[in-house]
């Protein structure tokens, strides 16, 4: 049964370990994610960004006083001042936390990493030497590779995006699930597109509030991003993941405990795209994510992963991105012996608290037992043509990164 206001408390340990997880939590939906109805409107129907991006009323109101303000840190409009956020801050024992400060940020808007010792990496901290092994035993450690060998494990950042219709098509027509990063800010914003990822049967997991470098906030600001993400996800899909990504990875020891307070564990990459870049950060041309995916084909064909498998980051973010996915997928595809979302290969079967939704461990996938969750009718034209279209979509809209988020901004402002 699925109450709104109910409230519950995680107590989770992991019993090989001395990781536990205690908070007191509201995450609360009236909605079953096994049965997920999508309303057939244009946004939801639609293969134009911009009659998908049109602002659409839907079931999931808000309360906005009731939430942090869309894109802004989650501690934003009085959040820190709630009796549900003093409850839960309270719960958590800050004895414990890892004694690290916030990172700065230089004069050019990066990660100021002058001061920190790389060498000995005292707190894990992954932006500065990509490490993926705690040095705390109370932490839950990151999922960075998918184990199992000749595996590719598919996954997209900074969804739910309001014109992925197409993409999410493709990826339906291949059968193919992956796993999705969905940003609280973004769910709220297009609930819709939040539900579609749960219908179709991909692996949804939390990629903070306002897409925020972790390790440069404050304690508080953490567990808000984290919080506030999990109860958006929560709150429209009726699921409460146990994962989540870092926004360009970004953690050190003190974020992921945060995080294990909440019982949420960290899922990195061990290749990357940087598909987001192209034509946005000075050096990175199209060209340059296109070299990257060839790289990617061609280390799934001479043995790179022959005794582990990868995980490859890349995203939703516009239709560039979606694109170039579906642009290298067939190829994907031939040169790797499975490629899947990072729960199958991970042999992670229940990524929600809930149980009415699970998915296959890697052998199941291999002997070819179904994914979880559920299935719709896809409509989907010719790969080619489909790429082609989002690719002239995207330069005629001139829809980046930075353009999505303040066109969203703007749009929330308006509503």
């Amino acid at each position: 049964m699925y109450l709104k206001g109910s409230t519950a408390s995680i107590f989770s340990c992991v019993l090989v370990s001395t990781v536990c997880a205690s908070a007191v939590t509201n995450y609360a939906s009236s909605v079953d994610p096994t049965k997920i109805n999508i309303p057939n409107i244009p946004q939801t129907t639609s293969d134009d960004p911009n009659t998908e991006c049109t602002w659409y009323a839907s079931e999931y109101t808000f309360d906005r006083a009731a939430w942090p303000t869309i894109w802004m840190t989650a501690t934003s409009n009085g959040m820190t001042t709630t009796p549900e956020f003093k409850a839960l801050n309270s719960s958590i024992d800050w004895t414990k936390v890892p004694d690290i400060q916030p990172r700065k940020l230089g004069s050019t808007g990066t990660l100021n990493m002058s001061a920190y010792n790389v060498a000995e990496d005292p707190d894990c901290w992954w932006s500065a030497s990509q490490c993926v092994t705690p040095k705390r035993s109370d932490v839950y450690p990151d999922v960075y590779a998918c184990n199992e060998p000749e595996t590719l494990g598919l996954t997209f950042d900074d969804g739910p995006n309001c014109s992925h219709n197409a993409f999410y098509d493709y990826l339906e027509e291949n059968k193919q699930k992956a796993s999705m990063f969905y940003i609280g800010s973004n769910v709220l914003s297009w609930p819709y597109g939040a539900l579609r990822g749960v219908k179709d049967g991909h692996h949804i997991a939390g990629h903070t509030w306002s897409h925020q470098l972790m390790t440069t906030l404050t304690n508080e600001e953490i567990l808000a991003e984290l919080y506030y993400t999990v109860k958006a996800i929560k709150y429209v899909t009726g699921l409460t993941p146990l994962y989540w990504r870092p926004a360009q990875g970004d953690l050190d020891d003190r974020v992921r405990w945060i995080a294990t307070q909440l019982n949420l564990t960290a899922i990195l990459w061990n290749i990357d795209t940087d598909d987001w870049a192209a034509n946005v950060i000075a050096g990175v041309t199209t060209q340059t994510v296109e070299q990257n995916y060839q790289d990617f084909i061609t280390m799934g064909k001479n043995g790179t992963f022959s005794q582990s498998g990868a995980i490859m980051l890349s995203h939703e973010i516009n239709n560039m991105t979606m694109s170039f996915a579906i642009a290298h997928y067939p190829d994907l595809k031939k040169a790797y012996t499975n490629v899947l979302d990072v729960a199958t290969c991970a042999n992670i079967s229940f990524p929600y608290v809930e149980k009415s939704v699970s998915f296959p461990t890697f052998k199941q996938f291999v002997s070819g037992s179904p994914a979880g969750g559920n299935k719709k009718k896809a409509s989907m034209s010719n790969t080619s043509q489909k790429a082609s279209e989002m690719s002239g979509a995207s330069a005629k809209t001139n829809v980046n990164g930075l353009l999505s988020i303040a066109a969203l901004i703007a749009l929330v402002t308006l509503i």
